[in-house]
This record gives C-alpha cells, sequence and structure tokens, in this order.
C-alpha cells in the first residue's frame, strides 16, 4: 500500500511540476517528512534521487514544442545544478536535521511571501 502512497505523491508533483514548475521541493521534501516520516536528509536525498532519470521529458517537450523552453538558459543552469548540487551535498552532510528543516522552511517562507506579495 506504501508503495502506491509514493506513486500518487508522484504523480500529484509530477502534475504540479508540468502546471507550475514545481514539485520537489515544495512538496515532495514535506510530504516525505511529515507523512512518511524521512528525515530532512533523507526527504532531500531521495528527492535528489528522483530527478536522476528525465522525469520531466514529457512535461519539457510539452513546453518545448509551444516555443517556452529557452535551451541555452536550461544548458547553463543544469552546469550549475550538477556542480551545485554536489557543493550542497556536501554541506547539508555537515548540518544537523533540525537544523536543515528549518533553513529549508525559511528559504519557502521567504520565497512565498515574495510571490504572494510581490508583482
Amino acid at each position: 500500500m506504501q508503495h502506491l502512497s509514493f506513486v500518487l505523491l508522484g504523480l500529484l508533483a509530477g502534475t504540479l511540476s508540468g502546471f507550475m514548475g514545481l514539485g520537489g521541493g515544495i512538496l515532495i521534501i514535506p510530504a516525505l517528512v511529515y507523512f512518511f516520516k524521512l528525515t530532512q536528509h533523507q526527504a532531500q536525498g531521495t528527492t535528489l534521487a528522483v530527478l536522476v532519470p528525465p522525469i520531466g521529458l514529457l512535461a519539457a517537450w510539452k513546453y518545448y514544442t509551444s516555443g517556452n523552453v529557452k535551451l541555452s538558459i536550461a544548458a547553463f543552469i543544469c552546469l550549475g545544478f550538477f556542480l551545485g548540487g554536489w557543493v550542497g551535498a556536501v554541506v547539508a552532510d555537515k548540518i544537523p536535521d533540525l537544523l536543515l528543516k528549518r533553513c529549508f522552511g525559511a528559504i519557502l517562507l521567504f520565497f512565498a511571501v515574495r510571490m504572494i506579495l510581490g508583482k
């Protein structure tokens, strides 16, 4: 039954990702921490592992065929993400779980407030 719950979480995250460009950090990590009782480190690592296969390929293809993908920008972001992901994982591994969870929540809150109150 838990496998079905993970598939449903992936379906919801994939739908939100295709619809609004969000999923992993906004939905999967909190769900893994609060519903599936993973530590913050485990949730972040598991979510990053989800990114390894080309999970966003169909959604990206749809956006691309609609003229809404800037491949030159995406390539540079991929390069930075590839290297930055490793650096971030090294740093996160040294931070206690509660502090990492609080940092994660603060970043989400910061951007949520900016998006709600901004133009």
